[in-house]
């Protein structure tokens, strides 16, 4: 039981110590100081459209704990749910082993407005399954339009190959899509049923995936300088890849992972611009947010003192 409490932790801290020391081979010929200047060169438009991005992915992510609501048949107010979304994800990015994170801050937030632990588990598992919908669905579509992507990462596998991964990847969302369409049978695990998503919410879960990942990639898109940028496809492509790998190395906040993936996929640009670009994503994406739900948390725990 001990060594299961800290088994992911360690395997994230190994993850992070691994990932910098490939880093550091990728940078050792930048500079701090180019670091510095190419950060600096990020204009205020740039900044602006990387905040709106992040409001974008924000909101989208709120986004997921209303559909899963409605899929529980649960009524909770709209403020809550966002502040509540938005303190989860804020936590869950940085601390890593996002989906237990997660569970505990909507368990004692959730629990506030009535939801059972199984209830809270559903939500929980519920909100997982539509960010893996949204990574499906537009990886499927990023190899279909740009199958090329994949010789960033390796150069063996030939386009058709790519591109035929990608219909695959769609076939499994028209898959998920005709089950909804057919309305399967619930399924009962110890006396909770578990019912196949209305076509409604399933269509819901198209939308609001898809933005929150367009949104996040935004942040690091908007924050590269137009030299050499490939565009946005190709930056969305690399973002979720990069953005899968720090979540499977449970790296809390894929630190040295997502920037060892994207170093290493934008090798045509200067190493030190796409650091700049993600040190921005980390700090509207990760910083930011988790100082704000810091707060978030300490106040609301307050106000539960009396009533506990």
């Amino acid at each position: 039981m001990k060594l299961r409490k800290f088994f992911w932790p360690i395997v994230g801290s190994a993850a992070v110590v691994f990932s910098i020391w490939l880093l550091y081979h990728e940078l050792r010929g930048v500079s701090l100081e180019e670091m510095t200047t190419s950060f600096a060169r990020i204009s205020l438009h740039s900044w602006l459209l990387a905040i709106l991005s992040t409001f974008v992915a924000y909101g989208a992510l709120a986004g997921y704990d209303n559909i899963a609501l409605k899929y529980l048949n649960r009524k909770v107010p709209w403020l809550f749910i966002t502040i509540g979304s938005f303190t989860t994800y804020a936590i869950s990015h940085n601390v890593g082993a996002s989906v237990l994170s997660g569970a505990v801050v909507r368990y004692r937030a959730y629990g506030s407005k009535g939801l059972t632990m199984a209830e809270v588990g559903v939500l929980v598992a519920f909100c997982s399954f539509t960010f893996a919908i949204g990574v499906l669905f537009l990886t499927g579509l990023v190899l279909v339009i740009e199958p090329e992507i994949v010789d960033r990462f390796v150069d063996i596998l030939p386009t058709d190959f790519s591109r035929g991964t990608g219909y695959l990847l769609l076939a499994l969302i028209g898959l998920y899509v005709a089950g909804s369409l057919l309305k399967l049978r619930p399924l009962n695990i110890r006396g909770f049923q578990l019912s196949y998503p209305s076509p409604s919410i399933v269509a819901r879960q198209l939308v609001i995936g898809p933005i929150e990942i367009i949104g996040a990639a935004g942040i690091v898109y908007f924050a590269l300088p137009d030299a050499g940028n490939p565009g946005y496809l190709v930056i969305l492509g690399i973002f979720l890849i990069s953005f899968s790998v720090a979540l499977l190395s449970h790296a809390p906040g894929g630190l040295g992972v997502l920037e060892l993936v994207f170093v290493h996929a934008l090798s045509e640009m200067d190493p030190a611009d796409v650091i700049a670009a993600l040190v921005v994503f980390r700090l509207l994406y990760l910083i930011i947010p988790f100082v704000i739900a810091i707060v978030v948390i300490l106040a609301f725990e307050h106000s539960r003192l009396g009533q506990d």
